[in-house]
């Protein structure tokens, strides 16, 4: 999935802030805890007074729904399995297994309705827990990372593993309401089975959760959200199934919460797919492995706008900004930046020097040394970048990095004369990435330093241009793993990275 960038992995800014399924704010796990705890704590108040939980004993309308549920399950595995085919990304078809094994399984669970077509037997109970469990598993399996071993070994199957899947589930649907009393051996619609499962259940969807919302408090995707709060009625509908009694109104509530599941999906993918405009588009933009691709897709427009604008006064600076987002991006994780704060700063590192759009060209490239007075006009840009990106609502950690990445250590640096923890962090670890790609770059007056020159550099300035923390984290990365500083440097030339409002060009395929 789209990750906190890590194996390398406005007109508002505001727009992108804190946004949740249905436009709500998304503070943490406080949405995502209450759409768990609301429907169980409804689900206790009316297991506790009888004179409510009354017994509601009918199969049409119960077919009704699980089929509006079954319906709505495979119509969401359909899209993503036309995504995935196009994509070739495991992971998506992760997510199209969990969709399709919910589909075939609460169909099985609608069909078997006792007293519709067929009488009384495990069979309801047991396909019921089946679709809640295998969703679960699929969606955990979604969540992983592609460079897991477990994925990994996955991957081999990956051409015929949703074929495979559908039909073996497939033959035992049909097996089973052939022959409805061949599953009284599974042990699942009874205990110990059934608390086993609602345990696994509970683990398997927590941990979803949890790995989506991280990547959603990154990169705010619709369909991310949507994920975690379709993970949150799962899990509720389990606990409900596993321990309500059959018909009662109580038991009725887990039928509705895999309804909404479905339906907070099918939001969450219909939103996704207006930001994108098309259906691998909208899932290709949750699931990509490259880094490129995952900053582009998660800038707002009207930081593309300023990207774009200074890509066409300037293709060295372009790249440049692109480069430094990709390794501050890499040092922010390894000293452990929340997700929130990596967002603001893929934000502010990608225009830190969008200032720089106002300044004569003459300035901008001249090969010799800088007269004082052109030294002071250079060292405006981090006010005009701040200034232009103030109006245009950008929020106070993107502000401070487009202000205060020149800011030193030892307060000799400029606009503000900054010094030592007074300068933003994240202007303190965008300063690192901005020597480091200025130095192992080619420009017209003078040739690149070798990495391990300017690993030497840093290290000397550390203390006094540098804060000594950030510059430790770096050199401790890129040892490493020393593709953090040579893929941004291989794959991103200096020219157009944004074509068409695109992903740049020199993106690995």
């Amino acid at each position: 999935m789209s990750h906190i960038p890590g194996t390398y992995g406005k007109m508002n800014v505001h727009s992108f802030v804190g946004k949740g399924i249905y436009g709500l704010r998304f503070h943490g796990f406080v949405g995502p805890s209450l759409a768990i705890l609301v429907p169980l704590i409804a689900f206790e108040y009316l297991r506790s007074w009888s004179a409510y939980d009354t017994e509601m004993n009918h199969p049409h309308g119960h077919f009704y729904i699980v089929t509006s549920v079954a319906v709505l399950s495979t119509v969401i595995a359909v899209l993503i399995g036309i995504a995935g085919s196009r994509l070739r990304n495991i992971e998506v078809s992760f997510l199209a297994l969990a969709f399709i094994s919910l589909a075939e399984m609460f169909a099985v669970h609608g069909l078997a309705t006792p007293g519709l077509m067929m009488e009384s037997s495990a069979l309801p109970g047991v396909a019921a827990q089946l679709s809640v469990i295998l969703c679960s598993l699929w969606l955990w399996l979604s969540s992983f990372s592609s460079d897991s071993r477990l994925v990994a070994r996955l991957s081999r199957w990956r051409n015929g593993l949703i074929p495979v899947w559908t039909v073996a589930l497939a033959g035992f649907a049909l097996a089973g309401l052939a022959f409805p009393h061949i599953v009284d051996w599974i042990p699942w619609n009874r205990q110990p089975g059934r608390g086993i499962a609602t345990v696994a259940a509970i683990a398997l969807n927590l941990v979803t959760m949890y790995r989506y919302l991280q990547s959603y408090r990154y990169s705010r995707f619709p369909l991310q959200a949507a994920i975690v709060y379709s993970s949150a009625w799962l899990l509720a509908a389990q606990i409900i199934m596993a321990t309500g009694k059959s018909w009662m109104l109580s038991w009725w509530l887990y039928h509705y919460l895999l309804l909404a599941s479905m339906i907070a999906m099918l939001v969450g993918f219909i939103r996704q797919y207006a930001s994108r405009k098309s259906i691998a588009g909208a899932i290709k933009a949750i699931f990509t492995n490259d880094p490129i691709e995952r900053i582009t897709s998660s800038i707002s427009p009207s930081v593309r706008a300023l990207v774009l604008a200074t890509e066409t006064k300037d293709p060295y600076t372009a790249g440049h900004n692109f480069r430094v987002t990709m390794y501050a991006l890499r040092l922010a994780e390894e000293m452990q930046i929340s997700p929130e704060q990596l967002r603001a700063l893929a934000q502010g590192a990608i225009v830190h020097d969008v200032g720089k759009i106002d300044i004569p060209d003459a300035i901008l490239n001249k090969p010799g040394k800088l007269t004082p007075e052109e030294r002071k006009i250079i060292e405006q840009h981090p006010i005009r970048g701040y200034e232009m990106c103030r109006s245009l609502g950008f929020l106070k950690d993107e502000l401070a990095i487009i202000r205060s990445h020149h800011e030193r250590w030892d307060g000799t640096g400029y606009p503000d004369r900054l010094a030592g923890h007074d300068i933003p962090l994240l202007a303190r670890i965008v300063a690192v990435a901005d020597v480091y790609d200025a130095l192992t770059s080619n420009r017209s007056y003078r040739q690149a330093r070798s990495h391990s020159e300017v690993i030497a550099l840093l290290n000397e300035w550390k203390g006094s241009h540098f804060d000594p923390a950030c510059v430790d984290a770096w050199t401790r990365l890129c040892e490493r793993d020393p593709q953090v500083y040579q893929y941004p440097a291989s794959m991103i030339r200096d020219g157009g990275l944004l074509p068409h409002g695109g992903a740049p060009t020199g993106a690995a395929p």
